[in-house]
């Protein structure tokens, strides 16, 4: 019923079109029906007129049953579309904080286990709508021989379905176990992409990641995939068990009733035995319908929490996105954020912060491993939003409503970037003649080539992807820029071109430049170095003249 819920809210025009045609061809099968049992019981042989409404009505039922399953198959590859569409739009609306918790695996397995089964069933609807029609066809011609048999017949129809509901009951609890299964799979596999260095080193690690998590995992998802169907396919020969008693007491204890002639004794064994297999058809696309609703149910539950979370993302105008406003200043003001850190077992909170960034000016970012640094990157750029005090851009306080704005001023290059293989955005015209430019000065050119804002490649060591990332970030020519860590994989020669040649030039540029690093020796090239320390500014230093600031508890408030 949730698959029908979907299919009529997307578009309810082509499933009444649909139906209308599945209906249309249950009644020619249940005229086909009356043609056959009229056949056979005629004097004398089928005459001509029979012969041609056998024909009108075979063809009809070929039509019918061709237009319902090419319009519900056209329909529901655009539902498949749409689903993947609409949840695509909804990750990408959710605070990044947000994402981070629901995790990878869960949105991957939406994005394409569960839409695949939504897509298996939505292509086995128009079948099982046909068979469905065909049935509801054959119980009115079989009322049209005899109602009080067919009232009989739907009493035992009424128990064989319970008992059929009844075993398949616990059916759909081991589909839903064996969908949380797959989460965990995935999460695996996961690890298995992103941990194949570690795992090649380590025979041990090898040997237990595969035994003890891809195996456990995949068994899981096997044992209660096979309790499954197992339940299906026994509730299913149930049912055909059910049939074959049907038509027993049809050819044995009919016919000791004196109110039931020949011909209908023959119509109705004829129309048992025609409909034992859209019937069959119907109970054997449970399973997949089954699994479908499983899947559903869990992307509509993730749509809901993404949906829950959803509202700082704009999409551009029609006529383009209007240019922003020029940046003067951004003001942190005692800014707070916080989270539970797994590892230490702990809330970390960030903050108090108050901090201002102008144009043109050089900032070094600097602390331990786990200070804070990349959260406060994040809250800065608007991809956290603060717990605690406000953030302001040229006076104006920034909220929900103005915070994915607030972000197109920003251009970064995080450690953990990502780097696609195109131009993703990039307007203007001559940006392949921009981008060569930049390969050239950073060395790429030998390596890259640029052709309609598409890179040749991204096979590149990390250095060098983290160049091409930097080639991006430069032609996106915002008033903001970050760089968290950039230098660290740059060998000796283009880690000085990073701090004396490409930051001094952004910063001439009047550029606001914030850059994480370790790299002391180019302390003295910022215009302010701020140190961070368990979540709290012990130091923001002007010039060559670095002041200590006063200790966090004793700040000014």
């Amino acid at each position: 019923m949730n698959l029908l819920r979907v299919l009529i809210r997307y578009s309810p025009a082509l499933v009444i079109w649909t139906s209308i045609a599945a209906l249309l061809s249950g009644a020619c099968n249940a005229g086909l029906i009356a043609m056959i049992n009229s056949a056979l019981n005629r004097p004398g042989g089928p005459g001509v007129g029979l012969v041609i409404a056998f024909a009108a009505l075979g063809l009809g039922r070929i039509l019918t049953n061709t237009l319902a399953q090419v319009t519900l198959a056209y329909f529901s590859q655009a539902t498949t579309a749409r689903l993947r569409h609409d949840l695509v739009r909804k990750i990408l609306a959710v605070p990044l904080r947000k994402l981070e918790e629901l995790g990878t695996p869960k949105l991957m397995v939406a994005l394409t286990e569960d839409i695949l089964e939504i897509t298996q069933a939505t292509l086995g609807i128009p079948v099982s709508a046909v068979n469905f029609a065909v049935l509801l066809g054959g119980a009115v011609y079989l009322a049209w021989l005899s109602l009080p048999v067919l009232l009989a017949m739907g009493a035992f129809a009424v128990v064989g379905a319970f008992s059929y509901r009844l075993m398949i009951r616990n059916g759909f609890a081991h589909l839903s176990a064996a969908r949380e299964g797959q989460d965990r799979l995935f999460r695996h596999f996961r690890s298995l992409t992103e941990g194949i260095k570690e795992l090649k080193l380590h025979r041990e690690r090898r040997a237990s990641f595969l035994a003890d998590d891809v195996a456990s995992a995949a068994a899981v998802c096997q044992k209660h995939n096979v309790a499954a169907e197992r339940r299906f396919i026994i509730a299913q020969n149930w049912s055909q068990l059910l049939f074959l008693v049907v038509i027993g007491l049809i050819l044995f204890l009919l016919p000791r009733m004196d109110n039931i002639s020949p011909q209908t004794l023959t119509g109705y064994v004829i129309a048992t035995l025609y409909l034992m297999g859209p019937l069959a058809g119907l109970l054997g696309s449970l399973s997949v319908f089954s699994r479908a609703s499983v899947s559903l149910r869990k992307v509509e539950e993730l749509g809901l929490a993404l949906s829950t979370n959803a509202g700082d993302n704009r999409h551009p105008a029609p006529g383009g996105a209007a240019a922003p406003e020029a940046f003067e200043t951004l003001e942190l003001i005692q800014v707070t954020h916080h989270y539970y850190r797994e590892r230490e077992d702990d809330n970390f909170v960030l903050g108090p912060i108050d901090l201002t960034f102008r144009p043109g000016e050089l900032v070094f970012l600097v602390g331990g491993n786990g200070s804070g640094k990349s959260s406060l990157a994040k809250v800065i750029t608007g991809l956290y939003p603060p717990a605690g005090g406000e953030i302001r851009l040229n006076g104006r306080q920034i909220d929900d409503g103005n915070r994915d704005d607030y972000r197109q001023y920003f251009a970064a290059v995080f450690s953990d970037y990502f780097l696609f293989d195109r131009l993703l955005g990039a307007g203007g015209g001559g940006v392949d003649e921009r981008a060569r430019d930049y390969l050239e000065r950073l060395h790429l050119d030998h390596k890259v080539t640029i052709a309609d804002g598409v890179f040749s490649t991204t096979q590149l060591s990390q250095g060098q992807r983290k160049r091409l990332a930097l080639l991006c970030a430069y032609l996106e020519d915002r008033p903001f820029y970050l760089f968290d860590e950039w230098a660290s994989d740059q060998d000796p020669l283009f880690k000085d071109v990073f701090y004396t040649q490409l930051l001094p030039e952004l910063r001439s540029r009047n550029k606001a430049v914030l850059v994480i690093t370790h790299d002391d020796r180019y302390f003295d090239r910022a215009d302010r170095l701020i140190r961070l320390d368990y979540g709290k500014i012990t130091r923001d230093s002007a010039g060559s003249g670095f002041v200590e600031a006063a200790p966090p508890q004793f700040a000014a408030k």
